[in-house]
């Protein structure tokens, strides 16, 4: 099988590294034809599509395209196109070469751009949103396959967006094993690690909330992005002495971070979103064999049972959140459960191979195989 990987995906996201590793690892030759637009920046958060940098912006993807159009004519046969996350603006194009070489096109959407800049983030107006909700839909419909991260965001899309079950695909975003090892339990005083790029998604104001409450284990928070003026706010205004915040970790070292820390963080917002994503950092931590704490959503259900491989607690509930973390700190047996559990619950659906597995099994639905 030979699948062209084309456009101006993010390149080191998690989500295309752990698809085309694991796609490699099945045997799958995957030809890489991109520019890049979007990793140019640290944090999206919708700012490319502001009104002062959206000229510069479609200056930078025309130039993209023009560059991938003369690469792609020198790939040689393949069995199918992939518009890698985030897909949704490179679809016209895609499609179109998808047409030209007759065959299928598939479509890494994983998450809808409306529901993410216009709903969770509230980034831009109801102009913009609709022209992303459109964007969404003709994405949709020119997809032989879309592919969603969890069952939930495929249910999103078929009640909201009007995709069908059988062109519906379902790959979790998994972690790359190498960067994050599978990690004893350390030693000394236990603490809790949070990291994210502080988007309203992760319910940042549940975390700080629990860190506030009397007797809360330590916690290290890393981040910025879009809420780093109201966390710098309210540390002002009431630091935890036992939070610790720093600004940002390059991501070949979160593994280390992660392998430092007793007990890791997942997401607490309350938006419909986040109800739906199991983000990278939870699959990282189930990698390491830490054990979870996150919110008791859909999209969690999927993956974790509260008790089993994680503590589910109701979003937004920083009371519920502390105390868990308090349970945790409290009993290093329950920790070392949890954590190996998670790791053993990584090996089946989170590993490269098993990601590439769910996408390899989907992409037989439209007539691509070995």
């Amino acid at each position: 099988m030979r699948l062209a990987w084309i456009g101006t995906y993010e390149s080191d996201y998690p989500r295309t590294r752990v698809l085309i590793a694991g796609l490699r690892e099945r045997g799958v030759d995957v030809v890489e034809c991109h520019r890049p637009v979007w990793e140019l920046t640290r944090h999206k958060a919708g700012a490319f599509l502001s009104p002062a940098r959206l000229p510069a912006t479609a200056a930078r993807y025309a130039r993209a395209w023009a560059a991938i159009a003369a690469a792609q004519r020198h790939i040689g046969p393949i069995d199918a196109v992939v518009a890698g996350y985030p897909a949704q603006l490179d679809v016209p194009f895609a499609a179109a070469i998808a047409r030209a070489r007759r065959v299928p096109l598939i479509v890494d959407a994983m998450i809808s751009l409306s529901d993410t800049l216009g709903g969770d983030r509230a980034r831009i107006g109801s102009f913009a949103g609709a022209s992303l909700e459109r964007l969404d839909r003709y994405a949709v419909r020119k997809a032989d396959l879309l592919v969603t991260d969890t069952a939930s965001h495929a249910e999103y899309f078929t009640a909201r967006l009007g995709a069908t079950e059988e062109r519906l695909g379902v790959v979790p975003v998994g972690a790359e094993p190498d960067l994050f090892p599978h990690q004893p339990q350390p030693a000394g005083e236990p603490y809790a690690l949070f990291y994210g790029k502080l988007s309203p998604l992760h319910g940042l104001e549940t975390v700080l909330g629990a860190a506030r409450e009397a007797g809360t284990p330590p916690m290290r928070l890393i981040g910025d992005g879009q809420l780093r003026p109201w966390l710098d706010s309210e540390l002002a205004r009431e630091h935890p002495p036992q939070l610790e915040h720093v600004s940002w970790v390059p991501y070949e070292q979160l593994g280390a971070e992660l392998g430092a820390a007793s007990i890791c963080l997942g997401i607490f917002g309350t938006s419909e979103k986040a109800k739906r994503v199991v983000p990278n950092k939870v699959y990282q931590a189930m990698s390491v064999g830490r054990p979870i704490v996150t919110a008791d959503t859909p999209g969690a259900r999927e993956l974790l049972a509260d008790g089993r491989d994680a503590l589910l607690v109701p979003a937004g509930d920083s009371t519920a959140l502390a105390a868990a973390l308090t349970r945790l700190v409290a009993d290093p047996e329950l920790r070392a459960r949890l954590g190996e559990n998670a790791h053993r619950r990584f090996q089946e659906l989170g590993r490269p191979a098993a990601a590439a597995d769910r996408l390899l099994e989907a992409l037989t639905r439209v007539g691509v195989r070995d």
